[in-house]
C-alpha cells in the first residue's frame, strides 16, 4: 500500500510539475542558441555548444543533451537522451526562430538589406573607423587584458568583446579570437533595453504613453482587475501578474520562449497576485508583453521590423543587427537581438546623450531620467538597472568603482552596456561568463580601471 501512495503521489507530482516542458525548455535553449550563434554570428558550432552545456541548469543535463545542425537547410534540431526535441531554423537576414508549435511559423518577407539602405545619413557620427581600434594608453590596454584574461580556477570569463566610447569616439576596444568589429553577438536580455527605446519612440510619436493603460484585449473585461495595468507597469515589471522569472525551466518565463510560438500568449493569460505598481519581480514575459503592444501599435510584424530600421538602428548608425521574431510574427523583446559590440555601443550612446542623436531629439526630454530611476525598492530601473537607488545591489557595483549616476543594460552570461553620464563614456562588455553574477567583478573592474586611465 506505502509503495502504491508513493507511486501515486510522483505520479501526481509529475502531472503538475511536468518535468517534460523543462527539459523541452533545455532541448529549446540549445536549439535556439546553437542556431543564432552559428548562422548569425558565424561561430563555430561545437565550441557554442560546448560553452552552452556549461551553464547553470543545463550543466546538469549535458550528458545527455546532444544536437544536429543542417547548415543545408539551416535547422538545428536538439534532445535530451535522444528523446524531447527542439528544433530551431534560420531565416536569412532574420536569425532564427523556435519551431515550436505544430502550425507553420510566420516568416518576415521584408527586404532586409533594403532596410538596412538608410534613406538619410545617420544622426550619429561614425565612432571608428574599419580598424580595430588599439588602446593608446598603458592603462587602458592593462584594463582590457584584465577583462579578457581567465581565472585559475572556473567558472571562465569567456570575454568575447569590449568597446570603450568616449566623447562619441571608440577610445579602446578588443575581440576575442575570431570574432571582430561586424561580429553581430547575441544580447539576450539587453534586448529588453531595446524594448524601451522602441516605445520611447512610439511614445515620442504620440503612440502611446507610459501611463496609458495597456491594450490588451484579454484585460479589457469590466470586472477584470488587470485592466489596471499600465505600460510604465509592464516597463518596470509590477504589474503584479503571476509572471516571477526564476530560470529553473518550470517558470512560464523560461517556457514562454520555447513552447510556445506566441511568445506573448501564455503571458497575458497569467492571473494577479498583486495590485499594480505595489509589488516588482524580473519577468521576461511582461517585455513580451510590450513587444506585442509594439507590433500592434505599428501595424504587424513587417511594419514592426520597418519601424526598428527607420527610427532606431539607421539614425544610430547601427548596420550589423538582427532581431528575431517569435513563430507569431511578434519581435522576440525579451532576450533575442543580437548586435556588434560597436552596434551595442551606439546604442547606448542614445542614452548617454539624453535621448538626442546629432542635433535631434529622439526620446522625450524625461525618458532617460524615467528609465534609469529605481523601481519602487529595487536597483532595477525601467528596461535598465541602475546604481541610482539604495539597494545594496547598486551599492555594492558603487563600491566597486561604477559611478552612482551610471545604468546599464544587462544580458545572461554578462552581456552588459554600462552608460557612464559623468564620464561622457559608454563601456561594452560581451562574452559568455557562467559565474552567476554575470561576472559582476569583472565588470567593476574593467569600468573603474577605464575610468582611472581616462582621467
Amino acid at each position: 500500500m506505502i509503495i502504491i501512495v508513493i507511486i501515486a503521489g510522483l505520479a501526481a507530482l509529475a502531472v503538475t510539475f511536468r518535468p517534460d516542458r523543462a527539459i523541452r525548455v533545455a532541448t529549446g535553449y540549445v536549439a535556439h542558441t546553437v542556431c543564432s550563434k552559428t548562422f548569425v554570428s558565424g561561430l563555430d558550432p561545437q565550441t557554442v555548444f560546448a560553452e552552452t552545456l556549461d551553464r547553470q541548469g543545463i550543466r546538469r543535463l549535458r550528458w545527455a543533451l546532444r544536437y544536429r545542425l543542417d547548415r543545408a537547410s539551416g535547422i538545428v534540431d536538439a534532445s535530451f537522451a535522444g528523446m524531447l526535441g527542439s528544433r530551431a531554423g534560420f531565416h536569412d537576414g532574420f536569425g532564427c526562430v523556435t519551431l515550436a508549435g505544430s502550425a507553420k511559423p510566420y516568416l518576415l518577407k521584408s527586404d532586409i538589406a533594403a532596410l538596412k539602405i538608410p534613406k538619410t545619413p545617420p544622426l550619429l557620427p561614425e565612432i571608428a573607423g574599419a580598424a580595430v581600434v588599439e588602446p593608446s594608453d598603458a592603462r587602458l590596454k592593462a584594463a582590457l587584458d584584465h577583462a579578457f584574461e581567465e581565472p585559475a580556477e572556473p567558472p571562465l570569463r569567456r570575454t568575447k568583446a569590449v568597446v570603450v566610447v568616449q566623447d562619441g569616439k571608440v577610445i579602446a576596444e578588443r575581440y576575442a579570437v575570431g570574432i571582430g568589429v561586424d561580429t553581430p553577438l547575441l544580447g539576450f536580455s539587453m534586448t529588453k533595453s531595446v524594448v524601451n527605446a522602441l516605445i520611447g519612440l512610439l511614445t515620442q510619436q504620440g503612440l502611446v504613453t507610459p501611463s496609458m493603460t495597456a491594450p490588451i484585449a484579454e484585460w479589457r473585461g469590466a470586472d477584470d482587475p488587470r485592466r489596471e495595468i499600465e505600460i510604465e507597469h509592464l516597463m518596470r515589471m509590477t504589474t503584479g501578474l503571476t509572471l516571477d522569472e526564476t530560470n529553473s525551466g518550470f517558470d512560464l518565463s523560461s517556457q514562454m520562449l520555447y513552447l510556445y510560438d506566441d511568445m506573448a500568449a501564455p503571458a497575458v493569460q497569467a492571473p494577479l497576485i498583486a495590485k499594480p505598481g505595489t509589488r516588482w519581480a524580473y519577468s521576461s514575459p511582461t517585455t513580451q508583453i510590450l513587444a506585442r503592444i509594439i507590433r500592434d501599435a505599428v501595424g504587424g510584424p513587417e511594419q514592426t521590423l520597418r519601424f526598428a530600421w527607420r527610427d532606431l538602428f539607421n539614425p544610430l548608425g547601427m548596420r550589423n543587427v538582427t532581431l528575431e521574431f517569435d513563430g507569431s510574427g511578434t519581435l522576440q523583446g525579451s532576450s533575442s537581438m543580437l548586435a556588434s559590440a560597436r552596434d551595442w555601443a551606439r546604442f547606448g550612446l542614445l542614452y548617454l546623450q539624453d535621448g538626442v542623436v546629432g542635433d535631434k531629439r529622439v526620446l522625450h526630454e524625461d525618458w532617460v531620467d524615467l528609465s534609469a530611476s529605481a523601481t519602487l525598492d529595487t536597483d532595477y530601473g525601467a528596461g535598465f538597472w541602475t546604481n541610482r537607488s539604495e539597494h545594496p545591489n547598486a551599492k555594492g557595483r558603487i563600491a566597486m568603482g561604477i559611478p552612482r549616476d551610471a545604468f546599464f543594460a544587462s544580458g545572461d552570461l554578462g552581456q552588459r552596456i554600462v552608460i557612464l553620464p559623468t564620464q561622457r563614456m559608454v563601456v561594452v562588455r560581451l562574452g559568455d561568463s557562467v559565474d552567476p553574477t554575470g561576472d559582476i567583478r569583472g565588470l567593476g573592474r574593467l569600468v573603474s580601471e577605464v575610468i582611472a586611465a581616462t582621467k
